[in-house]
């Protein structure tokens, strides 16, 4: 074999093996601030806030409907008609053209309804933290997809890099393979041999940098902008090993589970108040009229005070099916909590189970990329020899490159097994994952309207800035 490929394919191999060992490291993004970006950046985390904040304004409706009622009235009206008295002379009749305008204020107030208004405003209290922790889901959900798409970009970053290596190696090799059918020491078969495992390499590398692309589209859409140079991740999420022990932090801790139960309390407090809305109701009610003829000497000016009490008799069934359907509705929740702590101990189960295979098999990876580089240094020696044939030397490349981009498909599935086991227990939050960012306070919106305030109130004034600020974002 000739000095001239003996240097070229060391050079190339060289070259390969260090775009494998020292992989893009390059750089300034790391994953946390990726997640960072996810957070603050998310639609998704947005829409679910604004769903929460409407769930909050339900509490507020409901507690409303326990103050006094006030109403006002404005009207005008024409009164025009004939008049005849019988008193007088007969067949004579007056005219009537008169203009009345009337204002009048009224109150009415709910005194007692056996816990109606009470126990809905009760439901409603408990449908909040239930659409808290659906947020908290959300927010897990939108964590672990940019965790995914990070390490995607990564992946298939080294993998082009990988590609391009071997590309370039198998551009040496063709070119020496050339050389020596030049003068003669290898047949023209063992040209169109390296032609096409080079045209080979360039397909595959046309296809990693097609993936590549579609990672990066992916992480616009999960990050909310383009991705920069990334480095690797520092280091694995501290799991535990025991799995009994992640499926019992998990009950306690997965919103999934925490949401059913405050739906299921929810569902039971609105069982008593269709049973109690079939009692009667107490109500006050007052009101004040003035009523005053336009340019004439007619008025009159009326009050009213008084207390109601009625209930219902027959209403076809309809409030009995209320009771009924709200019954099912409660055992459907109780149903759903069961559901939901067996899927949530079975999704534990099947993380940890994807994360002890992904630790296997990067450790089998990272052996098999050991041998396959053993194995092509010594073909390659072998064929300087002549022991070996140009096709054992490209087999032999290519299983390096297999191995080698095993190797980083295993790292990342290890990563992604890791963190989506944080995400079954219920830890993937920015909270948990102590993310530099300003954390979403679900009870802040809650607090200024769970007593209902009226524009003009201070409280009514501070939330209208909330409002304004969000209007704004």
């Amino acid at each position: 074999m000739s000095a001239r490929f003996k240097s070229r394919l060391l050079g190339a191999a060289t070259a390969l093996v260090l775009a494998t060992v020292q992989p893009l490291t390059a750089a300034a993004e790391t994953l946390a601030d990726t997640l960072v970006s996810a957070y603050n950046n998310s639609g998704l985390l947005a829409q679910n806030r604004a769903l929460l904040r409407a769930a909050d304004e339900d509490v507020a409706q409901v507690v409303a409907g326990l103050r006094p009622i006030i109403n006002w009235t404005a009207d005008m009206s024409r009164r025009f008609g004939r008049t005849e008295r019988r008193s007088t002379i007969p067949g004579v009749s007056t005219g009537i053209r008169t203009n009345y305008a009337t204002i009048g204020i009224s109150l009415d107030l709910l005194l007692y309804d056996f816990g109606t208004t009470r126990l809905s405003a009760q439901a409603a209290r408990e449908s909040v933290p239930a659409t808290r922790e659906s947020l908290r889901d959300i927010e897990q959900q939108v964590l672990l997809r940019a965790v995914a798409a990070y390490l995607n970009v990564r992946r298939t970053a080294e993998l082009v890099s990988v590609r391009q290596s071997n590309l370039r190696l198998l551009q040496e090799e063709l070119r020496a393979t050339r050389d020596r059918f030049e003068v003669g020491e290898v047949t023209r078969t063992d040209v169109a041999l390296a032609e096409a495992q080079m045209a080979s390499a360039r397909a595959g590398l046309a296809a990693a940098q097609g993936d590549r692309r579609q990672a990066v589209e992916e992480f616009r859409n999960a990050v909310g902008r383009d991705p920069g140079a990334l480095s690797p991740p520092a280091q694995l999420p501290r799991l535990s090993g025991d799995v009994a022990a992640a499926k019992g932090l998990a009950v306690r801790k997965h919103p999934d589970i925490l949401g059913a139960q405050h739906l299921v309390a929810a569902t039971d407090l609105s069982v008593r108040a269709a049973e109690a809305d079939m009692k009667p109701k107490v109500s006050f009610s007052t009101s004040l009229s003035a009523s005053e003829e336009v340019r004439g000497g007619d008025y009159e000016r009326l009050g009213s005070v008084g207390i109601s009490v009625g209930g219902p008799i027959y209403q076809g069934g309809r409030l009995s099916s209320v009771v009924r359907k709200a019954m099912a509705q409660r055992d459907q929740q109780r149903a759903g909590l069961h559901l939901a702590r067996l899927r949530v101990e079975q999704d534990v189960g099947n993380a940890y189970a994807d994360l002890l295979a992904a630790q296997s098999s990067r450790e089998a990876r990272i052996e098999e990329v050991r041998a396959a580089r053993v194995a092509f240094e010594g073909l390659r020696e072998e064929a300087k020899l002549g022991a070996r044939t140009t096709l054992d030397v490209l087999d032999a490349e290519q299983n390096l490159l297999d191995a080698q981009s095993g190797l980083i498909d295993a790292e990342t599935s290890l990563y992604i097994a890791a963190y989506t086991v944080l995400e079954t227990i219920g830890e993937l939050t920015a909270r948990d994952l102590r993310l530099d960012v300003q954390i979403y306070d679900p009870a802040a919106y809650y607090n200024l309207v769970k007593d209902a305030p009226v524009p003009i109130s201070p409280q009514g004034q501070k939330l209208d800035r909330v409002l304004r600020a969000l209007g704004k974002q």
